[in-house]
């Protein structure tokens, strides 16, 4: 019986070692996912520092005039860039609220405010186009 004691023995020293293993992994996992997330905090410090850095000294002679230059042309070209999304999407942003409404609408559906109407400058502008086609067919007769 020495053998199956022996072999009892070493299966239970097995368990315990793989029993040991599952814990040394599990928290190495969870010490990892709490260093990702200590540094994610870090990172999110560091933007905001950033942030403030950069709102006080725009428009003021800097060594970082490079980076702040690049958040200028970023941030110029995010704004073309949600023009384009409304002209797409044939809406406009409201001067008052800032809602998204219907480039027709004369009123915004959020706050209420009278919106000057672009369609009126649009209609303007086919006509124009209009009479232009009008005249070069003219000269060709």
């Amino acid at each position: 019986m020495d053998v199956f004691e022996k072999i009892g023995d070493t299966i239970v020293q097995v368990g315990k070692d793989v029993t040991q293993k599952a814990k040394d992994v599990s928290g190495i996992a969870k010490l990892k996912l709490d260093i990702r997330s200590k540094e994610e905090l870090v990172k999110e410090q560091y933007m905001e520092i950033g942030k403030i850095y950069y709102k006080r000294n725009k428009g003021k002679e800097v060594p970082e005039q490079a980076q702040f230059d690049q958040i200028e042309e970023a941030m110029e070209e995010i704004e073309r860039m949600k023009l384009q999304i409304l002209e797409l999407k044939k809406a406009r942003m409201c001067p008052s609220c800032g809602a998204q409404v219907h480039d027709t609408a004369e009123f915004c559906s959020a706050c209420g405010a009278k919106l000057s109407v672009v369609a009126e400058e649009a209609v303007d502008e086919e006509t124009k186009a209009a009479e232009e086609s009008g005249k070069d067919e003219s000269f060709d007769s």
